[in-house]
């Protein structure tokens, strides 16, 4: 039989935002007993700081200077993923429009993927059953040597039509633009841009269910882990 070492799987899923990435990736983790790591999450944590902190968003290299201070913390477990900076539970305040309209620009700076990166692969390599780690450069970047890299897609029509879903009162043709914008940035930065990685595999997920998508994804993990 296999034991708990065989099964340790690293899985990245990476992807724009509206594709499903967040629900799926816990989903997936919870099934299957594996960690989970919400890395949008940790971006927008050092964001919401920098914006409470009164640092310039304009002045990458003020965000450098800064970027080590401060003390983000990610909770793992998929069914109560927390985050909090230097302890405070920020799990509301870094989903404002706020601080998604900064995020990009915070991301952006070398120094802050840099302190991010380092923060996700001891997570990564701290997780004893293994772990889903779900963000734009996890495949490329933070965890190229992942057992399992999926990149998922969907149309921006159905992408908006979702994110609106999840934004009460939003207007989907302007969470369209929004997130067309957030993408061009964020596939354009120098430093990780959000990029397929060769080896991912890629699921389309504008015409499948949540289920479904799920589903497909755990059976990759699945074969992937009987595979070893």
């Amino acid at each position: 039989m296999e034991n708990g070492a065989a099964q340790s799987v690293i899985v990245a899923i990476d992807g724009p935002s509206g594709t499903g990435k967040s629900s799926t990736s816990k989903a997936v983790a919870a099934q299957l007993g594996l960690s989970y790591l919400d890395t949008g999450a940790q971006y927008r944590a050092i964001t919401w700081w920098m914006v409470a902190n009164g640092i310039d968003i304009e002045d990458p290299t003020a965000i450098a200077a800064v970027a080590g201070k401060p003390e983000i913390v990610s909770g793992t477990d998929p069914e109560n993923p927390t985050i909090t900076v230097d302890g405070t539970d920020v799990a509301a305040p870094i989903r404002t429009q706020e601080v998604t309209s900064k995020v990009s620009a915070v991301s952006a700076v070398p120094e802050v993927r840099a302190r991010i990166t380092e923060l996700q692969r001891s997570i990564a390599a701290a997780a004893e059953k293994g772990i889903v780690v779900e963000g734009r450069d996890i495949g490329t970047t933070v965890l190229p040597d992942a057992d399992l890299k999926i990149f998922l897609t969907a149309s921006a029509e159905a992408r908006a039509a979702r994110r609106s879903g999840e934004l009460a009162g939003a207007d989907v043709n302007a969470t369209r633009e929004a997130l067309i914008k957030r993408d061009a940035a964020d596939s354009s930065r120098k430093t990780s841009p959000l990029a397929k990685a060769d080896d991912a595999v890629e699921v389309d997920t504008t015409e499948l269910t949540l289920a479904q998508v799920i589903e497909c994804v755990v059976t990759l993990v699945e074969e992937k882990r009987a595979g070893k």
